[in-house]
């Protein structure tokens, strides 16, 4: 049996049926319902199962909701319920300290890209720790301030031989054994070490403070001293003769300036 065409009424045969919008309609009944204008299956929207051209097709607008004490009421209501599930959250966390971070693909590639420098700075140090200071490498000697008083050069820096044209000590004599008469014992001599007289060669300086000898190979000057037959040992220190008391040793080179 033919069915009735949704507009006119009147039945619909099959050469001139169209079924849209869970209806069917004749082709000339088939159009805007603003405009009148024929639509087919491409160009047809539907609202409210009736069919509109592009232009006359209706807009949806929102309403406006008024603000009537019910409507309030409940607005009021959600905000406490929005409150008390937040303050319930709040005190289930409290104590942990931290918040869930979800385990993103992204984070899981950051955290195994730490845990790998970190096992490579733990074998570096464990390395390290394990080979200990070799050969004395990347050690710097210490250097010190000759003005402090409690500066000791070490053994190990002190010259093993000194210059031929620079005067030097004379070895001690041996105390002679005391002589003894009638049971009477004469004491010895005191062992005195003697020092070369300074030549007039070498270059000369001048003292500029006081200093007082640190060791026994050192010499000890007053400020405005003359110091003669000067050689140069390191960048600190020099080997000469004070003028003045014709001492021969050594000093260091920031106490004194050249003439």
């Amino acid at each position: 049996m033919n069915p009735n065409c949704a507009r006119c009424g009147k039945i619909v045969y099959p050469t001139e049926k169209v079924n849209c919008l869970d209806k069917f309609w004749h082709k000339a009944c088939f159009h805007c319902e603003t405009c009148k204008m024929t639509l087919n299956m491409k160009n047809y929207k539907g609202y409210e199962k009736t069919p509109y051209c592009n232009a006359h097709y209706p807009k949806q607008s929102f309403t406006m909701v008024a603000d009537t004490p019910e409507n309030l009421r409940l607005k009021q209501q959600s905000e406490l319920q929005s409150q008390v599930r937040y303050k319930e959250e709040f005190e289930k966390n409290k104590g942990k300290g931290f918040s869930v971070v979800a385990d993103t693909p992204e984070l899981q590639r950051i955290k195994k890209t730490q845990d790998q420098i970190s096992n490579i700075k733990y074998h570096e140090e464990f390395e390290k720790s394990r080979m200990g200071p070799s050969g004395g490498e990347g050690l710097e000697p210490e250097r010190r301030d000759p003005q402090d008083a409690s500066y000791r050069r070490p053994q190990e820096q002190q010259p093993h031989h000194i210059p031929t044209s620079t005067p030097v000590y004379q070895q001690p004599q041996q105390p002679q054994a005391a002589q003894s008469y009638g049971g009477y014992k004469e004491p010895a001599a005191p062992v005195s070490i003697q020092r070369s007289a300074p030549g007039g060669g070498g270059k000369r300086y001048r003292a500029v403070y006081d200093y007082s000898a640190a060791d026994e190979d050192e010499v000890s000057f007053q400020d405005g001293d003359t110091i003669v037959n000067v050689q140069q040992i390191d960048d600190g220190w020099m080997y000469g003769t004070v003028e003045r008391t014709g001492d021969t040793g050594m000093l260091p080179a920031n106490y004194v300036e050249a003439i």
